[in-house]
């Protein structure tokens, strides 16, 4: 039966989508098949979802029900354990708010203008089923993920500073924060580093770290098993809720809509909540009005790529947290990596010790070239040569190709060659000693001085930062 019921959820998931599988039929079982009278029984977790699918899934359960089986005239019989058994429960109406969620959910318009009655179990709920729900929610923080931990620069100043001025005044201040900016760059240690300093001041507060996906999937079994209300009362009794990514709740309106209310009844008990997104609030597609209101309401802090200097002092924390001994000129190496995310930067620095401890090999330059050369991706979408590369250079610098090649100083020549040994790192795999031979056989270590320099002069000299960009874009078509 397991086998069949498989096959009919797969079906269901490619018609109807996955959310419907995941909110209506992965709780259903198909109890048992009586080929006698062409009976199906199907195991409903709860009265609401039986009611449900009843209205809305019956004829699509039995088109493909009934070929799975083999028969053309399928019966269905839906029930429930608690109905098994003699037990009856008294139905109310569900609550518009129910309604409303559900229809949301699936964005169908069919649903939004002709909801039909739905009932719903009638949910008393007493002090003591909120044992069910942990008061403390610390096991979902990460340790590690601390303010002492966390390197701090230009690039993430504002939001550090916010986030411990939350941790300290408690909706009180900057509530909600909302912090931005790509993956990868310390976004989730910022929230985990909060809810840790609260916790470490106030054993007794209530502080929950959830990720989108948890709060949807979470939200989803709710509805499944007619849990709304202990959902959305458990959500409302913490002191600080910190939500990871909340771009992924775009075109989720079900879901949106319970997190306005849950956001709403925090907000108006002065109740913390943080929240963090790759992009700004308005920026997100497909995110009601009135929810992305209430994300920028408070203070919205962006963080950003580590300058170079940056980089740097985050390998050596990590250095120190590992007891690793590693020599300045190899850090400022695996520093000039172009890379899109702290996790990258770290995640060079880890290869290169494994690869020193598994083979006995000294850490060096040479050895740091070798395995971020062999491991890294290309870093470039275009398939420019090297002379491609130097001649948009020359070109863009008003110089001559011979004059990059040459041992001329000039200030000007200097800036175009150091421009060039930067464009061809960035945009090829080339090691920093193929590079040098090929621009004048100059050796590895200028070729590292130039690309730590230009890296350098990005963040601080519009004319650098502009000039790089005209030529990445000529190289783009």
């Amino acid at each position: 039966m397991q086998l069949i019921w498989d096959d009919f959820l797969n079906i269901i998931k490619q018609e109807a989508g996955t959310q419907v599988v995941e909110t209506w039929f992965k709780a259903v079982r198909l109890e048992r098949w009586d080929k006698e009278t062409n009976t199906a029984f199907l195991l409903m977790p709860n009265p609401f979802v039986r009611k449900w699918i009843q209205e809305h899934y019956i004829s699509l359960i039995k088109t493909h029900l009934s070929r799975l089986l083999h028969t053309d005239s399928i019966k269905l019989f839906l029930f429930c354990k608690t109905e098994e058994k003699g037990e009856t429960k008294r139905l109310i109406p569900a609550s518009a708010l129910q309604k409303q969620v559900l229809a949301d959910n699936f964005r169908d318009e069919g649903f939004k203008k002709n909801l039909p009655t739905t009932y719903a179990k009638k949910e008393i709920i007493e002090k003591k089923n909120y044992k069910n729900f942990p008061r403390l929610f610390s096991e979902k923080l990460n340790p590690k993920f601390t303010f002492d931990s966390l390197v701090v620069g230009p690039s993430n100043s504002l939001a550090q500073a916010a986030a411990i001025a939350v941790s300290k005044n408690l909706g009180k201040v900057y509530n909600p924060l909302f912090i931005y900016g790509p993956t990868g760059l310390g976004k989730t240690h910022l929230l985990h580093a909060v809810g840790n300093e609260v916790r470490e001041k106030n054993k007794n507060a209530n502080v929950l770290y959830k990720t989108s996906d948890s709060f949807i999937n979470e939200f989803i079994t709710s509805i499944r098993n007619d849990k709304i209300r202990q959902f959305r009362e458990k959500y409302q009794k913490v002191d600080l809720l910190l939500l990871d990514d909340v771009q992924f709740f775009s075109k989720k309106e079900q879901t949106q809509e319970i997190l306005f209310h849950i956001f709403d009844a925090l907000h108006n008990r002065n109740k913390q909540v943080i929240f963090s997104s790759d992009t700004l609030p308005n920026d997100i597609a497909g995110l009601q009005n009135r929810l992305k209101s209430r994300l920028q309401s408070g203070l919205v802090a962006d963080v950003q790529l580590p300058t170079l200097e940056m980089k740097i002092a985050i390998l050596k924390k990590k250095m120190l947290s590992q007891n690793l001994n590693i020599e300045e000129e190899v850090i400022k190496f695996i520093a000039s990596q172009e890379v899109n995310s702290i996790r990258e930067l770290e995640g060079c620095l880890i290869r290169i010790e494994a690869f020193s401890s598994l083979t006995g090999k000294e850490i060096t330059i040479d050895l740091a070239n070798q395995i971020l050369g062999e491991v890294n991706q290309p870093k470039s979408k275009t398939s420019s040569s090297l002379n491609k590369i130097l001649k948009t250079v020359a070109k863009y610098c008003s110089v001559s190709i011979e004059d990059i090649k040459s041992k001329n100083r000039n200030k000007n020549i200097a800036l175009a060659r150091q421009v060039a040994f930067y464009m061809l790192k960035k945009e090829t795999t080339t090691s920093f000693q193929a590079i040098g031979d090929f621009v004048g056989g100059r050796n590895h270590t200028t070729v590292l001085h130039a690309v730590t320099k230009i890296e350098t002069l990005k963040s601080k000299s519009k004319e650098v930062t502009q000039l790089l960009e005209k030529i990445n874009s000529s190289l783009q078509v």
